[in-house]
């Protein structure tokens, strides 16, 4: 459940529906189909899986929503608040379920990748986040436990009118090496084979 929360961070949305007795909803969209099965199972959920298309039907994805005011009411308490995207807060894991928390974080906002330098292979790792409270204590908290300096956020530049913000951790070598044992060293379950594979290679 901390993986799907780290997920739902990322790529989730919580709604409200004025006028209903149950308002909230929440829902996970990722454009990994299969992933979104296997979280829906850890779930126990069998909530309909249904196409999602963006704006200009550009990009396919797919999504689950699920009308339960428990799960989302304890969302609220955990600091996640409909139309989070910028005013995210931070959010408190207990130390054990931090590298799961993490991970599902990672899989959803998060990229690896490999690229040379005068013919050197190097490999880096990225988080990205429009919410600057969260993502400064996400990186205080991951650094803390990587035993790592804490890294620089950086800031992407605006390329359209109404382009949101974002933040930046920029992982390196031997950190994304740390990064890596840290987020898969207990034999997870759940997680993103495509990414999990760059960091093997």
């Amino acid at each position: 459940m901390a993986y799907v929360l780290g997920y739902f961070v990322a790529d989730g949305c919580l709604g409200v529906a004025k006028g209903r007795k149950k308002p909230y909803t929440f829902s996970i969209t990722s454009i990994d189909t299969p992933h979104l099965y296997k979280m829906r199972n850890a779930m126990g959920s069998n909530h309909k899986i249904s196409v999602k298309f963006n704006g200009d039907h550009s990009c396919k994805a797919h999504q689950i929503q699920f009308r339960n005011q428990n799960v989302a009411l304890d969302l609220i308490k955990l600091g996640i608040t409909p139309r989070k995207t910028s005013g995210l807060q931070p959010i408190k894991v207990p130390n054990k379920y931090f590298p799961d928390f993490v991970r599902g974080f990672f899989d959803g906002d998060g990229s690896v990748f490999i690229y040379t330098v005068n013919g050197v292979p190097q490999i880096k790792g990225n988080f990205v986040c429009v919410s600057y409270d969260f993502i400064n204590d996400f990186n205080y908290n991951l650094c803390k436990r990587l035993k790592i300096p804490q890294k620089y956020l950086q800031k992407s530049k605006p390329r359209y009118e109404g382009y949101l913000l974002k933040y930046c951790i920029a992982l390196y070598i031997s950190d994304c090496e740390k990064l890596f044992k840290f987020m898969y060293g207990h034999d997870p379950e759940l997680y993103l084979t495509r990414k999990y594979n760059v960091f093997k290679k």
